[in-house]
């Protein structure tokens, strides 16, 4: 957990680089990194697709933040191909919703299911991305930083969650609900304005 936490930290601090002219890849990677981090509703879903696979355990653990990842890609390259894909703030909204709701059911989503769930979802966060990347930046550059963060908040869903339950024993069941429970909710505030 420490590793993960100084890898975000030397990541998300990248300001001596800001301070050498020519540097484009680097300012593309900057805010590629910067943008999931920008906005409330992509940490939520972000971190709610981690809680959701550490619910579910095994081999969800990579799969199902993988599926994600892959069909950010997609969205993304949608996005920056200029073409136009209905309601996607309203679909970024939904997504710590039902991908928050699926982590509190007592019974999980078989693995399929839930990497198709996020999937979907990730497809508006990619278009998002795409549509909203600066002009000045590189698209592979900025498309890496935005995975690197992505994969980050991933990672603190599932490190969040395993530690948490972990430390609850008998209780595990019921952390894990809540987590998601929490992520569902605050789509929800998203959605009604009230965050």
């Amino acid at each position: 957990m420490r590793f993960v936490l100084s890898l975000a930290l030397v990541l998300l601090t990248p300001t001596m680089a800001f301070a050498h002219p020519g540097l484009d890849h680097v300012m593309g990677f900057s805010h590629g990194l910067a943008h999931p981090l920008g906005g409330l509703d992509h940490l939520l879903a972000m971190v709610a697709v981690g809680i959701l696979a550490a619910a579910m355990g095994g081999r969800a653990l990579w799969a199902v933040p993988l599926s994600f990842l892959a069909m950010m890609v997609v969205g993304f390259g949608v996005g920056i191909a200029g073409t136009g894909m209905p309601l996607v703030e309203t679909g970024i909204a939904f997504s710590s919703i039902a991908i928050g709701a699926a982590a509190t059911l007592r019974r999980p989503l078989p693995q399929t299911a839930a990497m198709a769930l996020v999937g979907v979802f990730a497809l508006f966060h990619g278009h998002a991305h795409g549509a909203e990347m600066p002009a000045s930046a590189a698209a592979l550059e900025y498309a890496a930083g935005f995975l690197v963060a992505t994969g980050l908040l991933h990672l603190a869903g599932i490190a969040g969650t395993l530690g948490l339950t972990r430390l609850a024993g008998r209780h595990a069941a019921g952390i894990t609900r809540l987590a998601g429970g929490l992520a569902a909710l605050g789509g929800v505030g998203i959605l009604a304005g009230w965050l």
